[in-house]
């Protein structure tokens, strides 16, 4: 793979209830078990950065998408949820809803975008296979 752009994040404390940093500053956040999981809930988790993250590429997957069909998509959203669980062999497993928002557009249309980025998503390219991901496009 040819690399075009590396990310680097160091986390330090407790994992879960320490921090999480990036070299460049941009990030600085303290972590906290969510409170559906025994801890505090006062901070940042692993699953809501993984639902940031998923949620922004898989958006400009979508304009990408779109873009290159010439079909304009004004004031779309995509919305991620991240679910994790136990997997009945002493861990746990995530799961992700994706929720696709594109006012204006026909419902199968927008269906399609949604699928064609599906496929072009490096997260979605990284989780299919590992993990459940499902896709719904919502009607505005």
């Amino acid at each position: 793979m040819e690399t075009l752009y590396t990310a680097e994040a160091l986390s330090t404390g407790a994992g879960r209830d320490g921090r999480v940093t990036t070299p460049d500053g941009t990030l600085d956040l303290t972590m906290a078990v969510p409170k559906e999981m025994g801890g505090s809930g006062n901070g940042a988790n692993p699953e809501l950065l993984f639902a940031a993250g998923y949620a922004a590429c898989f958006h400009s997957a979508l304009q990408g998408v779109a873009r290159a069909r010439d079909v304009a998509i004004t004031d779309s959203s995509v919305g991620g949820r991240v679910q994790i669980g136990p997997n009945g062999e002493g861990g746990f497993q995530l799961a992700v809803t994706l929720e696709v928002v594109i006012p204006g557009i026909a419902h199968e249309q927008a269906q399609e975008l949604a699928d064609s980025a599906h496929q072009v998503c490096p997260y979605s390219n990284a989780t299919r296979g590992n993990i459940e991901v499902s896709v719904t496009v919502s009607d505005d």
